[in-house]
Order: C-alpha cells, then structure tokens, then sequence
C-alpha cells in the first residue's frame, strides 16, 4: 500500500485541496495494495475552507483515510520511523512555508513536513501568496535546498482549460505527478499525437 500525508493550511486553495484529495482515492484502485491518505488540517484552514467553499470540515475530513489532529505532536506522521511515500502542503500558507524552512514547527502539519524532508521522503509545497515578498523568496529557496519541491498553483494554458475545474484537475494531476501516483487529471502536451 502507498501512504502520502496531505497538511492542509490556511490559505487560499481550498478547491485545489479537494481535488488533490478526489485525485488520491480515485488513483487507489490503480495502484498495488491501494491509497492510504493521512490529513492534517491546521485550524486556519479550517476558516478557510468556509469562505472558499460550501464543504463543511467533515466532508473535507471524509476525503481521507486516517485524520490527525494539528495539535498531536504523537501522532504517526511526526516520527521518522513512520514509513510514508511523500506529503503534499496544499495550500501552504507563507507562515507554513516560514516553519518548515527553518525547522520552527508549532503543530503537526510543520512536524510531519520537517520529517519528511529529514527522511529524504517527496515533500511538495503548493505556495500560495502573490505577490511574494523577498522573504518568502528566500523561504521558498530555503525550503527548495533542503528537499522540498516548490510548486505555486501555476495553470498550464496548453491543455485550453474551458473551466475552472479543468484547472484544478490538471494542477492536481501535475501534483500526483509529483508524489508518483498516476492519474489521468493532468493534459499531457502531445497525447494527441501519441494517439494518431
């Protein structure tokens, strides 16, 4: 079975989160021995969720397997000696992107991530303030030097999303992709021709 972390912050992305999380169970049956999601939300996010979205907290929690509380430090996903195959931050706030760049972590969604990158495991960061300041910058090198793939919600117009959620299910794709799980979320320049 494959096991991945998803930390869930409080900044703007709710919908991404979403559909990164749909993306995660919809892939397990393609996978050997399955999808197992472990989720952190911090409670900021939690806040954002209700402005960002009509989903209440526990149609988000339903999304995932197992559900730790941001505030246990005892849980699974803070020890290194807990297998896992990589943890996506989506959305990460820049107060989040602060804590795991310089290993200052207040909760568990900080812990889990200053783990991952301790055990050289997949960490994706989806940054989320624009503009960004040079400190944020720094941080996001930071956090680039010590492991992490940095990935702003960046749409590729080539796929010619006609919606917003073709958006979402492309950037979601383009995250699975990062962590090794194969989807069919993301366009892929050139499968028209590979089709021909």
């Amino acid at each position: 079975m494959k096991r991945f972390v998803v930390g869930i912050s409080g900044a703007s992305g709710m919908p991404l989160a979403v559909t990164l999380l749909r993306g995660l169970r919809n892939a397990a049956p393609a996978l050997p021995g399955g999808v197992q999601v472990h989720l952190v939300v911090s409670d900021a996010a939690r806040q954002v969720l209700a402005l960002e979205s009509d989903l209440r907290a526990e149609d988000l929690l339903a999304l995932a397997d197992v559900v730790h509380d941001a505030r246990d430090f005892g849980a699974p996903p803070s020890s290194g000696s807990w297998p896992h195959d990589g943890m996506v931050v989506c959305p990460c706030s820049m107060s989040t992107l602060a804590a795991i760049a310089h290993g200052t972590g207040s909760n568990l969604l900080h812990r889990a991530a200053d783990v991952t990158l301790k055990e050289r495991r997949p960490l994706v960061l989806v940054v989320r303030e624009t503009p960004v300041s040079r400190v944020h910058l720094r941080n996001m090198l930071a956090a680039a030097e010590a492991g992490a793939v940095i990935m702003p919600p960046c749409p590729g117009f080539y796929a010619r999303p006609a919606s917003v959620q073709d958006i979402l299910d492309h950037l979601a794709g383009r995250l699975l992709d990062q962590i090794g799980v194969p989807n069919a979320l993301a366009a892929r320049r050139g499968q028209d021709a590979d089709r021909e």
